[in-house]
Parts: C-alpha cells; sequence; structure tokens
C-alpha cells in the first residue's frame, strides 16, 4: 500500500470514528430524554417520551447497518487486492486532486461491460461500484457496493 492510501484510509477510519462517537452521544442523551418524558406523569409528556424513543432506537439501527456495511466493504477490497483485482487508480486529476470526470466517463463502459457478462460476480460489482464513484454517481456507487455485498454474502 502506498502512503498515501495508507494515510487516506487511516483518515477515513479517523473521520468514521468520529461520526460515530458523536451519534453514540447523541442516542444516549436521546434515551436519556424520552426515559425522562416516559417517567412523567402528563399523558402528554408520556407519549411525546415514546414518540422520542423511536428516533435513537432508528438511528442505532442505522448506525450498526453502517458500520457493517463498511466493513464488508472493506473486507471485499482486502480480497479482491489480494487477488490483483483492484483497478488502477491511474485517471488523471484536477489540481484539487479529483477525477477528471470525462476520463471517469471513458472508462466506466469496460466495468459496466464486466457486469453484463457476468451479472453474478460480486468482483465486477464491485469494480462498478468504484467506476461510479470516480465518475461522481455516489448514489449508484452505493447501490452497486449494496449488490456487490448481497452476492457476496450469498458465496
Amino acid at each position: 500500500m502506498s502512503a498515501l492510501g495508507f494515510y487516506h484510509e487511516h483518515k477515513v477510519k479517523l473521520g468514521v470514528l468520529l461520526v460515530t462517537i458523536l451519534l453514540v452521544f447523541w442516542l444516549v442523551i436521546a434515551f436519556q430524554r424520552s426515559f425522562l418524558l416516559l417517567g412523567d406523569p402528563d399523558p402528554v409528556a408520556k407519549a411525546l417520551g415514546a414518540g422520542y424513543l423511536l428516533l435513537p432506537c432508528i438511528g442505532a439501527w442505522a448506525l450498526i447497518r453502517e458500520l457493517l456495511f463498511g466493513a464488508q466493504t472493506q473486507r471485499m477490497a482486502r480480497q479482491l487486492e489480494s487477488e490483483g483485482g483492484l483497478p488502477v487508480d491511474d485517471l488523471p486529476r484536477t489540481p484539487a486532486g479529483r477525477i477528471v470526470r470525462s476520463a471517469a466517463d471513458a472508462a466506466f463502459p469496460a466495468f459496466q461491460a464486466e457486469v453484463e457478462a457476468d451479472p453474478g460476480s460480486w468482483r465486477g460489482r464491485f469494480r462498478l461500484s468504484l467506476a461510479y464513484d470516480m465518475a461522481g454517481d455516489r448514489k449508484r456507487a452505493r447501490q452497486a457496493m449494496r449488490d456487490a455485498a448481497k452476492l457476496y454474502r450469498q458465496g
């Protein structure tokens, strides 16, 4: 792994850790506030407390789901890297470090063709996700990665 890749990986992990700590802090405060409202004798306060209890439950579910998704994505990336299956990051970049969109668009059809040729391959879907990400389409990149993860779990 290059020094830049090492730096980027740890920078991302630090960001995830910081956001996770902040969300857990919010979850604790929200749970505490909801229990205070549930303990109030006023029925309206109890109803608010019950409703407010749903927010941290949803937040905890989303946090766990995203952390598991990130861990699985990292496992898939490590496996592809060990197999030599990760695409080479050689696309031109802007002075700000972003991939030149036209270059990403030109590279995209090869990744799409790989998935069309073997739709059941998690490796192809993983690479397609990276191609979507390089092209700036985060929504499709995430969906392709979720598809890759589903195929990966299936074996």
